[in-house]
């Protein structure tokens, strides 16, 4: 699989094959000549204009290529290859590239040519990473090689980073970085946003000017000519329609095509892979390029490794056509076949080809509110040091000074700040209070100036302080003082600049000043400590009871009521409605769509749930759970502002109403997605937070269907929830819309919680498994009739007959792994087991639907209920009935 294009360009150029050029400069298109002079430079064979790297990049050395390389000895080089950038300094240098727009599609091409700049003649190799996640390893056959390579990448925010890594084999250089917008939603895969795709080849089948690049070629790919001994070509003169469907392959090169010479063969293309286990897509363009005679049919069909790859395909003269693979291609040996059907007169063709290799992004970028926290710092220090790109990622080029915490499913955090003796002057950064997860932070041997500020008590995890050798002055925390004394923090300061830590008398003295108000403090003390335990909301319940409305602490999130009538155009178009109000569609200044939940007067929910949401959303981040945008708290008007997602929530999506109907595997990555984003909340939340509301209408599906966890305003912060201590609070039931001694919606409801009002992590555990059961089988929680009935209702009798086919959906026909649907099956009874100890944590769920994914196959099965057993299904069913009362 090693790439070949600089070698086929070489041939290309070298045997004088006509090259077509490039010469539209696209909007947003970034080409750098790496190591070029500072003047705009022009390709004289593609015509392409290169700027050089200084806006880009602040590291590294320019250098040339050695003179037997270069022109006039190599007189057909194209521009980028004759100079590059070396990076003899630092482990990581990255290229930071504005993009613009999160979400954004682009084509990323890096070049690359050895050429014996350093004199030394050993062939370095080195990786090549986009953001935190492995592009590729570069390496060289020989000092000559020309290698290229291409990635097409969403854009994880407003900039893209490339980045080179000395991996200890030579040092890294770069000859070329070019960066192309791809403005169409193409180049899809199963895998969504979190999967990148590797160019492997891309061919003109059936060139006769030869390939190259192209000036309708609105992403300017680079072509290479592909044919074989048992083809011949064909070609038109006509100019061929090919905005049909996004990918916009050149004319030039959809003029030309391949066909069989014996008509009754197929056309055939094959590779190999190095490793069997690697994903694949293909991309197969067609057009009719002969006007065609009444009585005669050009008909074919496509297939790999002899299964299908389509049905059947009659090429429209003039205009493009393309077939791709929905589901990624696995395999050692790949063998592409294009046969004509019995009824064609005509053999099968094939214009172009493009081949990409799957690169899934397993790496998390840093948790971001850390990220700006940390940028910030550099930027009030203008800290002299290496920190390029993101700060813990990848895990062996962490920014010097820093160190982070990783878990498998949730962004990195940074943990360890240490900036000691690195010439800081002025106060301590405020920006560091935002780095709430910082245990250790060293300032030592500065010159920072002014009062310890009040913020670092509030870092609750900080377990070591080292403010020594600055000019620091005023009083150490009481807070500090006391974490210290208790062996909770290690704590070093100049005793000399502070009053707090040698005359502690300074410090106590305001509040003890008699005996007598030592006495009154105590009793009140007493007092306060009584009531509190008769009370029977959490200490953040009453806290955020007691605010007034208009309490929400972040500023920058904050709009107007103006704003949200401009948002929503006057409130023009209702998407949704819940307990807290009616949703709307808004469109924000920079035309990212939003929803916009609006607080109706009638609604039970009210300022609390507001606040609760509100105030929870600015410090939770997670992939999987609903990006909060802003808020408006203005008198009786409030409002919540989130990001839009395009394909609404789970329970329309399951209704018979739906236009489609969800694949199992799809089913089964939407509840992975679901999981992942309650075991954040249950696991990687420090106090954990219950959602206390898990249901399907509160489960949001984005335009690929990436599941996302929305509505937080019945959520809770438990400070002691590894405990198992109950809580207890007056929350609102939203199917009766009225007050009750329990929290969520009917049907979703844990019956321990109903029972003994006893509320943990298991609650959400309960609800999400009904959640699984409404996957499973599509319909409600509560099924309406006379009577109502619950899921599980439905389900028991069906499992006791071991009849399979009456509980899973019949939409689907069959199409299911029954080894998969089996085990989910009785994942979601473990889920809601009566008792919570018998139930699955949120991590056991996770990782054993990401071993149903596993299990799923590309062949489709039929149902089988003769293969399964209730028993191996539901061993821990019980048979008890539903303990809380259905709606009528």
């Amino acid at each position: 699989m090693a790439n070949s294009f600089g070698f086929f360009l070489f041939l290309v150029l070298f045997f004088g094959v006509t090259v077509l050029v490039q010469a539209q400069q696209q909007t947003g298109f970034i080409s750098i000549d790496c190591g070029g002079s500072e003047n705009l430079n022009i390709d004289d064979v593609t015509k392409t204009k290169y700027s050089s790297e200084g806006s880009y990049i602040q590291t590294g050395v320019n250098r040339n290529i050695s003179s037997e390389y270069a022109y006039p000895n190599n007189p057909t080089l194209p521009l980028p290859f004759s100079n590059l950038r070396s990076f003899p300094q630092g482990d990581q240098n990255c290229y930071r590239l504005t993009t613009g727009r999160k979400g954004s599609l682009y084509l990323i091409r890096a070049s690359f040519l050895y050429g014996n700049y350093d004199g030394e003649n050993k062939l370095p190799e080195f990786d090549l990473y986009v953001d935190v996640n492995f592009w590729s390893s570069v390496k060289f056959k020989n000092a000559s090689e020309q290698v290229t390579l291409e990635i097409i990448s969403t854009a994880q925010s407003e900039e893209t980073n490339v980045c080179l890594l000395n991996t200890g084999k030579g040092v890294p250089f770069i000859s070329g970085l070019e960066l192309r917008p791809i403005s169409t939603p193409i180049y899809n895969t199963e895998f969504g946003d979190s999967a990148s795709l590797l160019l492997f080849k891309r061919w003109d089948i059936g060139s006769i000017n030869g390939s190259g690049r192209y000036e309708d070629d609105v992403y300017d790919r680079i072509w290479f000519p592909f044919s074989s001994s048992s083809w011949k070509s064909l070609n038109s003169s006509v100019d061929i329609d090919v905005n049909g469907d996004g990918y916009r392959v050149p004319s030039e090169v959809m003029r030309t095509c391949s066909t069989p010479k014996n008509e009754n063969d197929s056309l055939e293309f094959s590779w190999t892979s190095d490793d069997p286990n690697t994903k694949f897509y293909v991309y197969l363009y067609f057009t009719e390029v002969e006007i065609l005679q009444g009585s005669q049919l050009r008909k074919f069909s496509v297939s790999w490794n002899g299964s299908p790859f389509n049905t059947s395909l009659v090429p429209k003269y003039g205009q493009a056509t393309t077939l791709f693979n929905s589901k990624s291609l696995v395999a050692q040996e790949h063998r592409i076949s294009i046969q004509k059907t019995e009824d064609s007169t005509l053999p099968p063709i094939l214009n172009a080809v493009e081949i990409y290799v799957v690169r899934q992004l397993d790496a998390l970028p840093t948790f971001e509110q850390d990220v700006e926290a940390i940028r910030s710092v550099k930027e009030c220090y203008r800290v002299q040091r290496d920190w390029v790109a993101d700060p813990c990622e990848p895990k062996n080029y962490t920014w010097e000074g820093l160190k982070c915490n990783y878990n498998t499913s949730l962004p990195p955090r940074i943990i360890s700040l240490n900036l000691s003796r690195s010439s800081l002057s002025g106060i301590i950064a405020p920006a560091i209070s935002n780095l709430t997860f910082l245990e250790s932070l060293d300032l030592s041997n500065n010159s920072l100036s002014g009062p310890m500020p009040r913020f670092l008590e509030e870092l609750r995890f900080l377990k070591y302080l080292n403010l020594r050798g600055n000019q620091l002055s005023g009083f150490v925390s009481t807070t500090l003082l006391e974490r210290s004394k208790k062996g909770l923090l290690t704590l070093r300061v100049d005793d000399k600049n502070f009053s707090g830590s040698s005359n502690k008398k300074k410090v106590i003295a305001p509040i003890v000043a008699s005996i007598s108000s030592v006495i009154v403090l105590s009793v009140i003390a007493i007092l306060y400590r009584k009531i509190r335990r008769r009370n029977e909301q959490s200490e953040e319940e009453t806290n955020m009871l007691n605010k007034s409305v208009g309490t929400v602490v972040s500023k920058k999130l904050q709009y107007t009521y103006a704003e949200v009538l401009a948002i929503t155009s006057n409130f023009q178009l209702v998407i949704g409605r819940g307990g807290f109000g009616s949703v709307y569609s808004g469109q924000m200044k920079d035309g990212h769509k939003v929803a916009v939940k609006m607080l109706s007067a009638s609604s039970a929910q009210g300022p609390k749930e507001f606040q609760t949401e509100a105030e929870l959303l600015m410090t939770v981040h997670h992939k999987n759970l609903v990006s909060f945008i802003g808020y408006c708290d203005e008198g009786d008007k409030m409002a919540l502002i989130y990001e839009y997602l395009a394909n609404g929530n789970l329970k329309d999506k399951l209704s018979e109403k739906s236009s489609s109907c969800l694949s199992w595997e799809r089913r089964i990555q939407i509840a992975i997605d679901a999981a992942e984003g309650l075991d954040y909340l249950h696991h990687g939340c420090k106090p954990p937070i219950i959602h206390r509301d898990v249901k399907s209408a509160n489960i949001l599906l984005s335009e690929n269907l990436e599941a996302k966890i929305a509505d937080f305003g019945l959520s809770k912060v438990f400070k002691n929830s590894d405990n198992g201590n109950s809580e207890s609070a007056i929350i609102y039931v939203d199917d009766k819309n009225e007050m009750s001694t329990i929290m969520g919606t009917m049907g979703y409801l844990d019956p321990e919680y109903y029972e003994l009002v006893n509320l943990n992590e298991k609650s959400d555990i309960y609800s999400f498994g009904v959640v699984l059961l409404e996957l499973i089988t599509a319909l409600p929680a509560v099924i309406k009739g006379k009577p109502s009935i619950h899921i599980l209702e439905f389900v028991r009798p069906h499992l006791e007959k071991s009849d399979l086919r009456k509980i899973i959906d019949p939409r689907l026909q069959g199409k299911f792994n029954e080894d998969s649907g089996r085990k989910v099956l009785g994942l979601a009874v473990s889920c809601t087991a009566s008792t919570s100890i018998q139930r699955p944590t949120m991590s056991v769920v996770l990782s054993k639907l990401k071993q149903c994914v596993k299990m799923e196959s590309p062949s489709d099965r039929e149902i089988s209920s003769e293969s399964y057993s209730s028993s191996d299904v539901f061993n821990s069913m019980d048979n008890e009935p539903m303990t809380y009362p259905f709606p009528r």
